[in-house]
């Protein structure tokens, strides 16, 4: 199982410098993967729980491929329905070849609603719309010798059924994003369901699960998986790996973000992770 970590590519306290520490951070410490979200309009909705700056996610990627060498680098996600889908596959296939082969797409339909009134974009189509965007990347990369994509894995985002069951019509890996265990386990079940009602397989499992290290045990039906002791963490780890996940993403982002400002604290939390886990020899 691969651990990747979703970096902050917004707030206060993030710059260039800060991105580029991170990168070498994510990269030093044996992580198979850095992800970065997306906004494009920083509208009030979006900014009042992700503050400017915001560095938007293909240029940031391209940046960190060159100062990169063996990291993967993806989305966590990138919205359809913000992008033109052929200027989606353009970018995408550019930084894939580019960066010599490590982008993972993972995409979604987004959430706020004033960020899609500032796109000209209907709010209340983005589930058809996203489906549309990814048939016209997916053709474009298949059918236009062009865009030279080769294999660029899709991740699906979202923890509604909607988001599984797209998951499975598309055959991507279905990325659910911070959750319980119990939660994931009984979702699990309604994947199975839906792969079965559309004589389909189930997809690949890619979650993004929260990273908050304590020195005490959190309890609690409301805990979520990464959130705890290093011993809750390892164990949650090791429980995804047991239901099937090829990747697991961190996410050290909890929320406030004056975090962007202190972001030791977060790759402290990765670096014990790293010496429990044994990244660069216990890909498991």
């Amino acid at each position: 199982m691969k651990i990747g970590v979703n970096v902050p590519n917004f707030g206060p306290g993030t710059n260039p410098d800060v991105l580029r520490r991170w990168a070498q951070t994510v990269e030093g410490l044996g992580f198979d993967l850095l992800m970065v979200s997306d906004h494009i309009a920083v509208t009030a909705d979006v900014a009042e729980q992700y503050p400017a700056p915001f560095y938007e996610p293909f240029t940031t990627l391209a940046w960190l491929a060159g100062i990169t060498d063996r990291v993967r680098l993806g989305t966590t996600i990138l919205v359809a329905p913000y992008r033109h889908p052929l200027l989606t596959a353009r970018m995408a296939a550019n930084l894939h070849q580019l960066s010599g082969g490590r982008l993972v797409l993972g995409v979604g339909v987004g959430w706020a609603r004033q960020e899609f009134a500032a796109l000209g974009v209907p709010f209340q189509h983005r589930g058809r719309l996203t489906d549309e965007h990814l048939a016209a990347i997916r053709d474009a990369w298949a059918n236009d010798t062009d865009y030279r994509a080769g294999q660029i894995p899709i991740w699906i985002g979202g923890n509604s059924d909607a988001g599984l069951t797209r998951a499975v019509r598309l055959d991507a890996a279905w990325h659910p994003l911070r959750f319980t265990l119990p939660w994931l386990r009984a979702a699990l079940h309604r994947l199975k369901a839906a792969a079965d009602e559309q004589r389909r397989p189930v997809p690949a499992l890619a979650p993004r699960i929260a990273l908050r290290l304590t020195t005490t045990p959190v309890t609690g039906p409301a805990r979520l998986a990464g959130e705890g002791t290093i011993e809750q963490i390892v164990d949650d780890l090791d429980q995804l790996r047991l239901l099937g996940s090829e990747t697991v993403v961190l996410d050290p982002f909890n929320g406030d973000p004056h975090e962007t400002h202190r972001p030791q604290a977060a790759w402290h939390a990765l670096a014990t992770v790293a010496a429990h886990w044994n990244l660069n020899d216990h890909h498991r």
